[in-house]
Order: structure tokens, then C-alpha cells, then sequence
């Protein structure tokens, strides 16, 4: 049985590319709408991480960076053990457009897991993406 191996999420803000390519590569924007704090050394082969109130984290990779169009990294897939090493990839896109800028991200990697592990991580990174990319344009909205 295969899965989809990917989420894919594209929306519009009204925001210019700068902006958006801001509170996506930056501490301080990083650790306002994807967290609650973060750090991030902005280059290939960098690393940030994500923290929360709640005392979760997240450890990415920086994997490119493409100012102001591409942004990407690879991190760990929830509820695998922390030493697993199988990792997904997330990519964001930014196309300027009339209105602002069209954003699509991108997370790929699912179909390594088993089954289980499959449907756990899968359902959860969507309805993460969901909830993520709307505290994002309210970070953006406030600004």
C-alpha cells in the first residue's frame, strides 16, 4: 500500500515577499507564529530550533535558503523516537503577485514510515499546517 508522501498547502497574503520572507527566516518572527521562541543560523547546513510554553521543541536543519523565494529544512517527524534519524522536508515558496504574495509550502517525506507512524505523522503535520499558516497571517496581519 503506498501513501501520499507529501502535504501541500498554497494561500495568498496580502503581504509583499520581504515581509512574509521575514517572519519565516528570522528569530523573531519564527518564535512568534511558529512558536514561542526561536533561534535560527539562516544558511545551509544551519540549524534552528522551535520552542513552546509547553515545553516542546522542534530541531530543523537549514537546508536552502534562497532570499526572497525559497526556504527550506528538514526536522524531525513527531511521535518517532528522538535518536530516529528519518526525517521530513519543508519548503517554502514565495511568488509575488498583485495582491501581495502567494505562499505554498511543502512538506515531504511520509511514505519511509510504517503504517502507523505514517498515519499519526501525516494527520497531525496537516492539521499543524492549518493551524501554523493561520497564526501566520495573523503574525503578519498585526504587523
Amino acid at each position: 500500500m503506498s501513501f501520499p508522501d507529501r502535504i501541500e498547502r498554497t494561500m495568498e497574503v496580502a503581504h509583499p515577499p520581504a515581509r512574509v520572507w521575514a517572519a519565516l527566516t528570522t528569530a523573531e518572527g519564527l518564535g512568534t507564529w511558529f512558536g514561542n521562541q526561536a533561534t535560527i543560523d539562516l544558511r545551509p547546513g544551519g540549524s534552528a530550533q522551535l520552542t513552546w510554553d509547553s515545553g516542546d521543541k522542534a530541531e530543523l536543519r537549514v537546508e536552502r535558503v534562497e532570499e526572497p523565494s525559497v526556504f527550506g529544512f528538514t526536522w524531525q517527524i513527531h511521535g518517532l523516537p528522538e535518536d530516529d534519524p528519518r526525517r521530513t522536508y519543508v519548503e517554502f515558496t514565495l511568488e509575488p503577485i498583485a495582491a501581495g504574495t502567494r505562499l505554498t509550502v511543502v512538506e515531504s517525506g511520509f511514505a519511509q514510515l510504517p503504517e502507523d507512524a505514517y498515519r499519526k505523522a501525516y494527520q497531525g503535520n496537516t492539521e499543524g499546517w492549518a493551524h501554523e499558516l493561520g497564526e501566520l497571517v495573523d503574525y503578519l496581519d498585526a504587523a
